[in-house]
């Protein structure tokens, strides 16, 4: 590497670095697989009141839908709103043209969720974090 050049600790990343490393990142992605059309998806579940309780947090590029999060307050669990979130996300990547979804999930979150609405599981990092796992589930949406 050359005297000139150094790496450097960025405190912040998205202030600078980050739209300069991803949008490079993403300009070279381009050129070999196609603009990925990029959408956020968000869904909330509020209350009477307006209080947002839960939602679903994804995006969908190159025909998959990323389920980023997907989540819903303690004391709401148990009444069927997770699987609502679900299929109104999911519905609307289809919508969209995705035919598939992918999603990571820790063991002590909602594997069993994912497997009960149908989600195939491909990968499992172990003591991720330690004494759990990280699940990665897909499904297709065609």
């Amino acid at each position: 590497m050359d005297e000139a050049f150094q790496i450097i600790y960025i405190e912040d990343p998205r202030e600078t670095a980050y739209g300069i490393i991803g949008g490079g990142l993403s300009r070279f992605n381009k050129l070999h697989a196609g603009d990925q059309q990029t959408q956020s998806l968000c869904f909330a579940l509020t209350a009477p009141d307006q209080e947002i309780i839960g939602g679903v947090i994804g995006a969908t590029y190159w025909a998959w839908f990323n389920l980023e999060l997907i989540w819903v307050k303690e004391e709401f669990r148990g009444r069927g709103y997770g699987e609502r979130l679900l299929k109104q996300a999911e519905s609307e990547a289809r919508e969209r043209g995705a035919k598939h979804v992918y999603v990571e999930t820790f063991s002590f979150q909602a594997p069993e969720f994912y497997k009960k609405n149908g989600y195939r599981e491909f990968g499992v990092l172990n003591e991720f974090p330690p004494g759990h796992k990280k699940h990665f589930f897909e499904k297709s949406l065609a």
